[in-house]
């Protein structure tokens, strides 16, 4: 099989920017636009490494963020491949992130959208996308289905991610065993020194944290600041369970009936 032909020459990240547009947003206390990252009304990420991650607790808009991200470089909100849609979103209720990317703006160079938009909880759809397609055209499907969960989740990250483009992954974690996530890790560093792909990642894992030369932010009720990922909340929770398993269980389980 011949090389797949590069889109450009230039190096990651493509997406250079991202910036709230304010005279878009018809309501600002409507979800997504009432998180604390636009409370001033004005927003902007810039991404200034070929990998980027967002940590945060859940509802701080990590997921939303990205869906907004992968809209506006034109994936499905559900995840895939440029032009999928795996899942029908006819009677869907929940579509902030198409709507927020209604409102942001994109500075690319250039504009290299290839590549894929990862969802963990929409994985199932997209591998069963990817077999009916694949057998719709002839070919073997890639049956990323018929092994575990995690082994599923490495073999897919493997085979979609060697090519250039921007990889969008929301929590990639989900499935994986530290063993796994160490695995994840490898293949993170080697599209960072391929200098072709851009990956930007919304994760919980401080293991997936600590990915050397990423650039790391953090959602709060403050707005969206960079931070080392020794001062994430899950690094210190993590390092303070490791430390005094027992101690630490004492107090996070009975501290209510004290």
């Amino acid at each position: 099989m011949a090389p797949r032909k590069q889109l450009t020459r230039l190096k990651a990240p493509y997406l250079k920017r991202i910036l709230l547009e304010p005279a878009q947003v018809a309501d600002w206390e409507k979800y997504p636009w009432n998180l604390p990252i636009f409370r001033e009304r004005e927003f902007q990420l810039e991404f200034t490494t070929p990998i980027t991650i967002i940590v945060g607790e859940n509802g701080t808009g990590k997921s939303t963020l990205l869906e907004a991200i992968g809209a506006l470089a034109g994936y499905d909100e559900a995840g895939g491949g440029k032009g999928y849609r795996p899942v029908d979103h006819t009677a869907a209720i929940d579509k902030s992130g198409a709507a927020l990317a209604d409102t942001l703006r994109g500075h690319w160079l250039p504009k290299v959208t290839a590549g894929w938009f990862f969802r963990a909880e929409s994985f199932y759809s997209v591998a069963r996308y990817l077999d009916q397609a694949a057998l719709a055209s002839g070919g073997a499907p890639p049956d990323f289905l018929s092994w575990s969960h995690g082994e599923g989740f490495i073999r897919f990250f493997e085979e979609r991610c060697r090519r250039q483009g921007i990889y969008i992954l929301d929590e990639p974690e989900s499935a994986l065993s530290p063993t796994r996530q160490i695995e994840l890790l490898k293949l993170l560093r080697r599209m960072d020194r391929s200098g072709t792909a851009q990956v930007i990642m919304a994760t919980h894992s401080p293991l997936l944290m600590a990915c050397p030369g990423a650039r790391l932010f953090r959602i709060s009720r403050f707005g969206l600041d960079p931070v080392d990922f020794q001062d994430t909340d899950h690094f210190r929770m993590m390092r303070i369970f490791c430390s005094d398993p027992d101690g630490f269980l004492t107090e996070a389980l009975y501290e209510d009936e004290a």
